[in-house]
């Protein structure tokens, strides 16, 4: 569910003073810092754009580099929480076997 137009996006205020001690650094130094962040439900605002955000998955910090076509989005979009394992059993493994094999033999 979207936020209402009239309260505007959400960003919260300790992210917006880390957001301004980063953009009064030199250009070499703002490229190799990283803001730690846990704030996944913060709105990607355009003072972000090129900044490197770690972002909290639940267990790990995720690397974003903020681009212009995530203005709008949230931080939490582009750090998953969830590892996908591939579906299937015995019959998945018998196949990827078979086609290791057709693969070996395609390169000899």
């Amino acid at each position: 569910m979207s936020r209402s137009i009239k309260k505007g996006p959400y960003v919260p205020e300790k992210l917006l003073k880390k957001i301004e001690k980063v953009k009064n650094l030199p250009e070499k130094e703002r490229e190799k810092v990283a803001i730690k962040t846990w704030y996944r439900a913060a709105m990607i605002i355009p003072q972000m754009v090129g900044l490197t955000f770690l972002v909290h998955n639940g267990k790990n910090f995720i690397e974003v580099k903020v681009t212009e076509d995530m203005v709008g989005h949230r931080l939490g979009e582009f750090a998953p929480t969830r590892k996908f394992i591939k579906h299937g059993g015995k019959k998945q493994r018998e196949l990827e076997k078979k086609l290791k094999a057709a693969q070996q033999a395609a390169q000899s």
